[in-house]
């Protein structure tokens, strides 16, 4: 009897992943060099002007940006594409505030929403190479006003950083609350915490998207750290990576270059109220521009393929490739996205990160975000060397910004321009 697809996936894809969902990166554990191979040959792109071509074919795609926000309703949208270390495509198209005219381009400072998390889990990955903590330690431990939680079931796991990175904790989905709780104070959220947390599962058991397990993550770089966790992210990657125009309290943000947020209703544009930094902002908080944007996506972008050249980066790629490892996979299916439209899909979340592979073998790593006027949304491709991101100033246009990265990308696949590595 055939085996059908679904199961066949499952054999293929999950065997392999269930087995890493609760491991470490052994490479935290060791003090001593490894020993390598001298002779192992890393894949490389076939492509020699792969950038040159890249960049004759992206030429015309603004339009596909600019007939979407109208479309949609965008009061203005930017975007850009990475080609490993390099940003060779971007631009903007709108207005970034309606009241001034201001124009909406590469160096426009936009909340970020959601796809700030990754920033909190990288921050905590450091962390642990630091050996300050392990991803297994019980929140408990850092936050002890946890110890009195009550679990659903009196076998239940205590719910560790490793179930908050991954979702995993057991509280229920918790969008749009979190997003309204942006500025909370540090003594709120522990009020919060003493107050009690509820359960919808028992941790380690499902995922379940969850925004208070990013701002408790927050607080645990927070403790462990000695400084506020904006403070930890700035020094350990922010400044590293030259993001000098990235930030989080929006009145410290250049009014020019200030992206307003709007919502459509009654046939016209309504500006939202810009929330203040807080506690919760390790779960959306990041203001950001195309153009500073681009340097965090070429540094995860630079952890593939694996090999054996010295790290130049503010973490090992072997953290940033335990990053993108994907936890808790499921099938589904994204109408929105590139090629087949029906086909099977799967997905999983990572530290801070969505995962997908499809059936063609393409790996993706991304997140959107969204927020009271604002929409954004990124993915990269670790084996094509590329990353593509999108933001609007429109409450919630996460997906649809994406799906206009997605019709880029099967531009280029058209063009047989979307080739990964080979041996």
């Amino acid at each position: 009897m055939k085996t059908p697809l679904p199961l066949l996936l499952s054999l293929i894809l999950f065997g392999p992943l269930a087995c890493l969902r609760q491991e470490e990166n052994p490479s935290s554990k060791q003090t001593a060099p490894l020993n390598f191979s001298a002779s192992y040959q890393e894949p490389v792109f076939e492509e020699k002007e792969r950038i040159h071509n890249l960049s004759g074919a992206l030429a015309e795609s603004h339009k596909l940006y600019a007939e979407t926000a109208v479309e949609n309703h965008l009061p203005a949208v930017v975007y850009g594409l990475v080609a490993d270390d390099s940003l060779i495509f971007c631009g903007g198209y709108g207005s970034a505030n309606l009241e001034t005219g201001a124009e909406a381009t590469e160096h426009t400072l936009f909340r970020i929403a959601s796809m700030s998390k990754s920033f909190t889990a990288m921050a905590v990955l450091m962390l642990r190479d630091e050996g300050l903590l392990s991803l297994h330690d019980p929140v408990s431990t850092y936050i002890p006003e946890l110890k009195q939680l009550t679990y659903l079931t009196s076998d239940a796991s205590p719910v560790s950083i490793f179930n908050l990175l991954t979702m995993t904790a057991g509280f229920p989905e918790d969008n749009p609350w979190g997003d309204r709780f942006l500025d909370i104070s540090d003594e709120d959220l522990i009020k919060l915490v003493e107050d009690g947390i509820s359960f919808s599962n028992t941790p380690s058991t499902q995922y379940e998207y969850s925004n208070l397990g990013f701002g408790l993550l927050g607080l645990i770089i927070s403790r462990v750290s000695g400084m506020p966790y904006q403070e930890y992210i700035n020094r350990n990657i922010l400044e590293p990576l030259g993001m000098k125009h990235t930030l989080w309290e929006f009145s410290e943000a250049p009014e020019d270059l200030l992206a307003q947020g709007y919502r459509w209703e009654n046939g016209k544009w309504t500006p939202q109220p810009m929330l203040h930094d807080g506690a919760f902002g390790a779960m959306g908080g990041l203001i950001t521009s195309i153009a500073d944007f681009s340097k965090y996506v070429s540094l995860h972008l630079s952890a593939w393929p694996p090999r054996s050249e010295p790290e130049t980066g503010p973490l090992k790629r072997s953290t940033l490739r335990e990053m993108h490892r994907m936890h808790n996979p499921g099938f589904y299916s994204d109408p929105a996205r590139f090629g087949d439209n029906k086909q099977l899909l799967m997905l999983g979340y990572g530290l801070g990160l969505r995962v997908i592979k499809d059936q063609q073998g393409v790996f993706e790593v991304g997140h959107n975000g969204g927020l009271p006027g604002f929409g954004s949304s990124y993915v990269f491709y670790p084996e094509h060397g590329i990353g593509i991101m999108a933001f609007g100033n429109l409450t919630y246009a996460g997906a649809v910004v994406k799906s206009v990265n997605y019709r880029l990308i099967e531009s280029l696949m058209d063009r047989e321009l979307f080739q990964p590595r080979i041996n």
